[in-house]
């Protein structure tokens, strides 16, 4: 063979696998590990739409990045242990929801990890963020609107039982932002249409299963303030209501899900999703200050006709034809 052909097709033999060290090394490239802390308990909804913003931003779980998962089980004294593990654990990005108080842990456990929230309500107010257009630090992430939207819940309350008088608003006192804005709001709303409002509160498994107390109060309505416990316990809330033949509005979707009657907020699912997003920016490179606060701005009506079957309701059609789902 001519030395001069040989030495070329080395040369060129060489050269391809030149190209294929960068593939190779990228291939033995170790996993990036993301925290996840979670005041609630464990919800598949939460990790597949977390998982989704993930792989929008071509991040895998089980691939290129591994998720190490925190639940507290909604006992918020263990959030700052919990955060102190994935600190330990040297995680590259620690995502925080299910409420400020898994954010705030989440925040004073670090401040050199980058720290993505999903939260309902302004982060600004709860001191999580500086501002929304610059966070500043090593903060940002997603809000929704939530307890906000109070007033709108009792006013599809007052369509859907228009003879109703009176009402409760269920609250979990450990998230004082959420009682403090559904009290006003629930207040102001039942003033403006001539209703009595009583609020309760409700912060473990037994105060939660005592929908006797409630319905002894003779209420025409409850509704249910958002909470991570309460989602935790949306079936058994869905059982008693069914059990006192006592209408419920909610604030998310699983609820209905879950044989509810109504709910009416914010796709928590779209917002953790956008969360999913973020941290794999963060993955790619993105500082947390360089990322303003993202606003999730997608909401959901959704009725199950079921229960309200059951509880000899009629749904009025224009209710019906605002939903963006009707469970038959």
């Amino acid at each position: 063979m001519h030395p001069g052909r040989l030495k070329r097709r080395e040369f060129i033999t060489l050269l391809g696998g030149a190209a294929a060290w960068p593939a190779a090394a990228r291939a033995q490239q170790p996993a990036a590990v993301v925290g996840v802390l979670f005041a609630g308990s464990p919800e598949a909804s939460f990790s597949s739409a977390f998982s989704k913003g993930l792989s929008e931003m071509g991040f895998v779980e089980g691939g290129n990045v591994m998720i190490e998962y925190r639940w507290a089980e909604n006992q918020t004294d263990r959030l700052p242990a919990l955060a102190a593990e994935l600190v330990r654990r040297d995680v590259a990005v620690i995502f925080a929801a299910g409420g400020t108080t898994a954010v705030a842990a989440a925040k004073a456990s670090t401040a050199t990890i980058p720290i993505v929230f999903s939260i309902g309500g302004d982060p600004v107010k709860t001191g999580l963020v500086d501002s929304l257009n610059r966070p500043g630090g090593n903060v940002t992430g997603v809000s929704f609107t939530n307890a906000e939207l109070t007033a709108k819940r009792i006013g599809l309350l007052h369509e859907l039982l228009p003879g109703a008088r009176r009402f409760a608003a269920l609250v979990n006192p450990d998230d004082q932002h959420t009682v403090a804005a559904v009290t006003v709001d629930a207040q102001a709303a039942a003033m403006a249409i001539g209703w009595s409002i009583e609020v309760l509160t409700a912060n473990s498994n037994r105060e939660t299963a005592s929908f006797a107390s409630i319905a002894q109060k003779r209420v025409d309505a409850l509704l249910i303030g958002p909470s991570p416990l309460f989602v935790s316990r949306r079936a058994q809330i869905a059982t008693l209501a069914a059990r006192h033949a006592l209408p419920v509005i909610h604030f998310a979707r699983a609820f209905v899900e879950a044989s509810g009657l109504m709910s009416y907020g914010s796709s928590i699912a779209d917002a953790n999703r956008l969360g999913g997003i973020y941290v794999g920016r963060i993955l790619k490179g993105q500082k947390p200050a360089d990322l303003p606060v993202q606003q999730s701005i997608k909401f959901e009506l959704v009725i199950n006709l079921q229960p309200a079957q059951t509880l000899g309701l009629e749904v009025p059609p224009s209710l019906l034809a605002r939903a963006d789902e009707v469970i038959e």
